[in-house]
């Protein structure tokens, strides 16, 4: 991972500025309008710039849904429906939004789905999990609804040497149901816990790009697998309280237009709730990336 930003090629549209994110060793790019078709060069540049940047954040976007779908296709496999398609088939689709939104039209705070709003890594309860997330902002609060990342594999490195050796071949065992009682979500059902068993993971990841070595963690995670699951879920959560800390945490100030992308391989993200959430509107339109198994 670095902080060196590569020029922009200068076939195709220019980026106006750069400016870098060190806390989570990302970059925000302006002067790129997606919406139109990407040559080839500005494709294999974006893919160099996402494997040093692993968060990635365009300014003053305007894309349709179908715009998006095709932007995310540059790096790769549009992801299967989520498993909660199974409470709400006409939300979940492969550019599906996410907002404050409740079933009458109006806005709220969230009752029945909280776990936006817990640090995680997307389908992590998957064993074959997200590559990379997209977020598109529609619409945009006055104050707050900030989304917050942090570099796991920077907090990787800041680990003592002891700490590293204790964690080598440990695995931790994600579950969508856990996830659903850690963030006071409504509860799987038995079609969700059919779709998605637990899996496990290494808790040490190593991105298949890069080389680096980073913690694979979050509220999906559960327990590790072979110990004792208070003992494990305590490491589990120590870890996340580690690779959390500010040091390691960008937070996202969204504007109107704004589209933000992760690599979930080597970052954690949660949402923040915003100031008047019962009277504004918050709506994003999500795109996610299939990824490979972790090892």
């Amino acid at each position: 991972m670095s902080n060196t930003i590569e020029p922009i090629p200068r076939t195709g549209p220019r980026a106006d500025e750069t400016r870098t994110l060190p806390e989570v060793g990302g970059i925000e790019l302006t002067g790129i309008d997606l919406s139109q078709p990407l040559t080839q060069e500005r494709k294999d540049w974006l893919m160099r710039t996402f494997r040093a940047h692993p968060v990635i954040v365009f300014r003053e976007q305007n894309l349709a849904k179908d715009q998006q779908y095709e932007f995310t296709l540059t790096f790769g496999e549009i992801e299967g429906l989520h498993v909660n398609r199974f409470i709400d088939a006409a939300k979940y689709t492969p550019v599906h939004t996410v907002s404050n939104i409740g079933p009458d039209g109006k806005p709220g705070a969230p009752t029945r789905e909280r776990g936006n709003y817990y640090w995680h890594s997307d389908k992590s309860y998957h064993d074959v999990p997200s590559l990379l997330t997209m977020l598109h902002g529609v619409e945009i609060p006055a104050k707050g609804g900030e989304t917050q990342f942090a570099n796991t594999a920077l907090a990787y490195a800041a680990l003592d040497e002891a700490t590293k050796q204790r964690l080598a071949g440990l695995r931790a065992v994600h579950s969508w149901q856990r996830s659903r009682i850690q963030s006071r979500s409504m509860p799987a059902t038995e079609e969700q816990i059919r779709e998605r068993p637990a899996v496990d993971h290494p808790i040490v990841r190593t991105h298949p790009d890069t080389g680096e070595k980073a913690l694979y963690l979050g509220n999906h995670g559960s327990h590790i697998l072979g110990w004792p699951e208070d003992e494990g879920r305590a490491l589990i959560r120590w870890l996340e309280s580690f690779a959390t800390q500010p040091a390691f945490v960008y937070s996202h100030r969204w504007r109107l237009g704004d589209l933000v992308m992760w690599d979930n391989r080597c970052t954690l993200h949660r949402a923040l709730p915003h100031e008047n959430m019962e009277a504004e509107r918050r709506v994003l339109h999500r795109t996610v990336v299939k990824g490979t198994v972790p090892y």
